[in-house]
């Protein structure tokens, strides 16, 4: 578990810094059209809590959830609670992580906060508790993912737990959420006085989770890279140092030429495989490229070949 951690944490750095990067290089048109899809998955978003999750009394963990607690006991619909609850914490996120993609995600936090409220006047979309865990997670899950694909973040809780693991490193991030969302949990039966909608909640934060991971990575876990290009160097060289991955460099010769060739191959977990793709691009876009699933990898930095089997 602990190395599970560890990776995802270092998968989420390569892809920040590599996102920061790309950043600085997008084009107006570029930058309009993450807006734009920000703001359909913001639609998405405001349908999967106010349609399914907030109207069945369900709080499944996050903001979200808390806001939702809270807008039973003030004055306030869950969409603006949303946005006021995320206010402090964006504060915060400035403060300790800079000005850095901050645009992005206030506007994502705003967005999916005014379309929570709009669709709040239409009422439950289903009375059925289960059925309304399962559609409301897929489609808060699928909006989370498609707006951390744009650049941006719904703002939450990750960035409290990112604050708490600057002051206390040796807590794991996973065990963080884990706690977070359960105290939620738990707290949404007290406030509600039933505890089957702190049960299904608890579904919808398992749902959430592995539809999140589906839609960010796929089903399968790495992927197998081989590029043949006579830039293999200059490939090689940004592989390492912009997403810090193991590449290692085969001997090869054309069948038909009868020139040698060097061939590239790389083991990458699914999140930064586009990004080889780009470098590729960049580098040299004639090069030649196979990308296949690997569904089981042993050695440094994937599973212990011992530990899995015996």
């Amino acid at each position: 578990m602990a190395q599970k951690t560890e990776e995802s944490r270092h998968e989420a750095e390569v892809w920040q810094e590599y996102e920061k990067k790309r950043e600085e290089g997008k084009t107006l048109r570029q930058r309009v059209l993450d807006f734009i899809i920000i703001t359909a998955a913001s639609v998405t978003y405001g349908m999967g809590v106010s349609l399914f999750i907030d109207p069945n009394n369900m709080a499944p963990g996050g903001v979200t959830g808390l806001s939702i607690i809270l807008s039973r006991v003030v004055p306030l619909e869950t969409g603006t609670l949303i946005l006021v609850i995320n206010i402090p914490i964006i504060i915060l996120g400035i403060w300790k992580f800079g000005f850095r993609f901050i645009i992005s995600t206030f506007y994502a936090i705003f967005m999916t906060s005014f379309f929570t409220n709009v669709f709040a006047g239409f009422g439950a979309a289903t009375g059925d508790i289960l059925l309304a865990a399962l559609a409301g997670s897929v489609l808060i899950a699928s909006s989370i993912g498609v707006i951390f694909k744009r650049g941006a973040t719904t703002g939450g809780t990750d960035i409290i737990v990112k604050c708490l693991r600057l002051k206390y490193p040796h807590l794991k991030t996973g065990a963080l959420f884990f706690m977070m969302d359960v105290c939620i949990v738990a707290l949404s039966g007290v406030v509600f006085r039933n505890i089957d909608s702190a049960l299904y909640a608890g579904i919808s934060v398992v749902v959430t989770a592995v539809v999140l991971d589906m839609v960010l990575y796929g089903r399968d876990g790495a992927k197998l890279v081989y590029i043949i290009s006579d830039r293999q160097k200059r490939i090689t060289d940004r592989l390492l140092e912009e997403l810090n991955i193991g590449v290692t460099r085969l001997s090869g010769e054309g069948a038909f030429s009868g020139t040698e060739k060097k061939i590239i191959m790389c083991v990458v977990r699914k999140p930064l495989e586009p990004k080889v793709e780009e470098v590729v691009k960049e580098e040299d876009a004639d090069a030649f490229m196979i990308v296949t699933s690997a569904t089981e990898i042993f050695g440094e930095g994937y599973k212990s070949y011992f530990g899995e089997k015996f």
